[in-house]
């Protein structure tokens, strides 16, 4: 049983008292989330939960942590790419063969908070905590992202876009917890990458951000396919779909960007 101290406009008040487990098999970790329902969270870098908790967002009785779950701590690029909801972000972006392939997810997990946060924040706790300002969702939206969803009833798999449901919510039910990223391998002449808007330079929160991937046909000149994903713009990381659609069979141009980019702003 651990308990510590929240910090308060008062002083310091101690946390409610929670226990920490620590699970080896997705089995157990489904068995405790769902004993414990809303009053349990599952745990993998912590730099979301932890200080939501000492804020006084919520009050836990069961802090469940991944990092023991082989599933959740696993980088494997096979052609297509799983990453374990535990797996760090600096181990994205370390890895050679990930970064040429899937350039958008190391924009991602190269922007999640600064180096110290990115050692121990993975792109899973950042999906699962659904800010709409998060870094790492678009990136995984426009690369088609399909999220691995553990529960009592066995195992769902869902499109990262359907994923989050209002700011700080998502479409995990009791027992479930996210275990893992599968991202198709890309196609020839695929491409992606990520930008945002901050006030500072660096380690801010995005007033706006996009993501965006192009797959060009074989004559380098015409988009074979795009996919476009906004943050920060809307309760949730929006999907522009209309933008996306669009995009397909026109050619790779400025003015063709541009117009997408009016379709995708309304």
């Amino acid at each position: 049983m651990w308990a510590h101290w929240r910090i308060t406009a008062g002083g310091s008040v101690p946390l409610h008292p929670f226990t920490y487990v620590a699970p080896r098999t997705l089995d157990e970790a489904v068995a405790v989330l769902e004993q414990h329902g809303e009053r349990a969270r599952p745990f993998a870098g912590g730099t979301d939960v932890l200080v939501q908790l000492r804020g006084g967002r919520f009050d836990l009785d069961a802090i469940v942590d991944l990092k023991g779950v082989p599933e959740a701590t696993a980088l494997d690029l096979n052609g297509s790419l799983r990453i374990g909801a535990a797996v760090p972000c600096y181990r994205i972006y370390e890895d050679s063969a990930v970064a040429a392939a899937f350039p958008g997810l190391i924009d991602a997990a190269s922007l999640i908070g600064g180096i110290q946060i990115q050692s121990r924040a993975s792109l899973g706790g950042n999906l699962c905590n659904a800010s709409p300002s998060a870094d790492g969702i678009c990136p995984l939206i426009v690369h088609s992202t399909v999220a691995v969803v553990q529960g009592p009833q066995g195992e769902r798999r869902l499109p990262v876009e359907e994923f989050c449901t209002a700011p700080g919510a998502n479409v995990l039910g009791r027992g479930e917890l996210l275990v893992a990223l599968e991202v198709p391998a890309p196609e020839k002449g695929f491409g992606a990458a990520y930008q945002r808007f901050i006030p500072r330079n660096e380690m801010d929160i995005a007033v706006a951000g996009v993501a965006s991937a192009l797959t060009l046909s074989e004559d380098r000149a015409t988009i074979a396919s795009g996919r476009i994903a906004l943050a920060a713009v809307g309760p949730t990381p929006l999907f522009a779909a209309k933008a996306s659609a669009f995009l397909a069979g026109k050619p790779a141009t400025p003015e063709t960007f541009a117009e997408a980019g009016e379709i995708a702003s309304t």
